[in-house]
């Protein structure tokens, strides 16, 4: 053992160290304590802030003068397709696709030996008619000059003079029919209606023809000096189109290249199922450089109604009710407003009734929003300028 001992702490001393120990761990506990308390106001704060949602505000301005751009299709002012009037082969053919032709020029012949046969027939019968009918008439002449010698009786005479007018009767006859086999046998010779292009030739030599517009299709002429463009149009514009009016249009194979066109009719009746209306425009086309069936984009030119606001599409609220815009109110609170749209522009509409200049519109409102809200406003970002 060893010869130091150990000296026992006095009672005072452990009195003064349990008193601090107790001290210390008071100021912790209160120190936590009031952490806790700070953290908690804070997170209060923070939810109570998160709760009122921020938005900005849309863009409203009026309404102005703009091109509406629409779908049409190109056709040429005049277009045939040529079906043979005639049954038979086919002889020849002497314009192929893309040849200029003038009316009435040759684009095939159609050997038709059966017609021939009956174009034959026809001038039989017509000689053998006019045959008959000089030997009836004079029979009746000689019978008619017996008349004075008392020879005959006046009944006779009469028989014989009926017997030319029905011979007369056959020959005119006979001279009908052979005209009408004569202008059949015409169309054997298949000809363009009028000046133009061979935009398809659907026939070749020695080819089945069959009469009428059941059978094959032969050629198709165009005219394409003129063009007609058609135009499906919505409802709300076709009302503001008339006749007369102007307008462009621009090809996929020439952007940025605008071709003039003029509204020529307006059909004045919506396709049910569209609600679209029919408008035809017309243009011209030097040196037919735009071709039939073309697609292109039409701009017509709209002017402004004037009583109308532009706003963004984003700032719609759509309900089972309409179009509703969110107003924000001078509390800060929003107020849910139905309004009646104009036009549509895809990014942007026209409000036409329900919003007034100055309005505060909400953009893009939050779907959780309800009229009432209180809101706060996102402010306005560095160097910006306020609308």
């Amino acid at each position: 053992m060893s010869s130091l001992s150990a000296k026992t702490p006095s009672r005072h001393f452990l009195l003064m160290a349990g008193a601090a120990g107790l001290a210390l761990a008071a100021i912790v506990g209160t120190s936590g304590f009031v952490s806790r308390a700070h953290s908690a106001s804070q997170n209060a704060l923070w939810a109570s802030a998160q709760s009122v949602p921020t938005v900005a505000l849309a863009k409203v301005q009026p309404e102005s003068a703009s091109d509406v751009a629409l779908p049409g299709t190109v056709q040429p002012f005049n277009k045939a397709q040529i079906f043979a009037r005639v049954s038979g082969y086919l002889k020849s053919w002497t314009a192929d696709i893309g040849t200029q032709v003038k009316a009435g020029q040759t684009l095939a012949e159609i050997d038709a030996p059966d017609l021939d046969q009956q174009l034959a027939q026809a001038k039989g019968d017509l000689a053998t008619a006019r045959a008959n009918a000089r030997l009836a008439d004079l029979t009746a002449q000689r019978w008619a000059a017996l008349k004075q010698t008392g020879a005959v009786s006046q009944q006779v005479i009469d028989e014989k003079a009926g017997d030319r007018d029905a011979k007369l009767a056959v020959v005119e006859a006979a001279q009908a029919k052979l005209r009408g086999i004569e202008a059949i046998a015409a169309y054997k010779r298949i000809s363009s209606p009028f000046d133009g292009i061979v935009t398809a030739r659907k026939t070749d030599i020695g080819a089945l023809i069959n009469a009428g517009s059941t059978g094959q299709e032969l050629f198709e002429v165009s005219d394409l000096r003129r063009l007609r463009i058609y135009v499906q149009v919505p409802q709300a514009l076709a009302a503001k189109l008339v006749a007369g009016q102007d307008a462009d249009f621009t090809l996929p194979e020439s952007p940025g290249q605008p071709f003039k066109a003029t509204v020529a009719a307006i059909s004045h009746a919506l396709d049910p199922a569209t609600r679209t209306m029919l408008v035809q425009l017309q243009a011209a086309n030097p040196g037919t450089a735009i071709g039939a069936g073309s697609y292109c984009q039409v701009s017509f030119h709209m002017p402004s109604a004037g009583n109308a606001l532009r706003v963004p599409a984003t700032a719609l609220v759509v309900t089972n009710a309409g179009s509703k815009l969110a107003i924000l109110g001078v509390d800060n609170k929003v107020s849910l407003r139905s309004v009646k749209l104009g036009r549509d522009y895809g990014d942007a509409v026209d409000v036409v009734a329900g919003l007034a200049p100055g309005d505060r519109v909400i953009d893009a409102p939050p779907e959780t929003l309800r009229a009432g809200d209180t809101v706060r406003l996102e402010p306005p970002a560095t160097g910006a300028k306020v609308a």
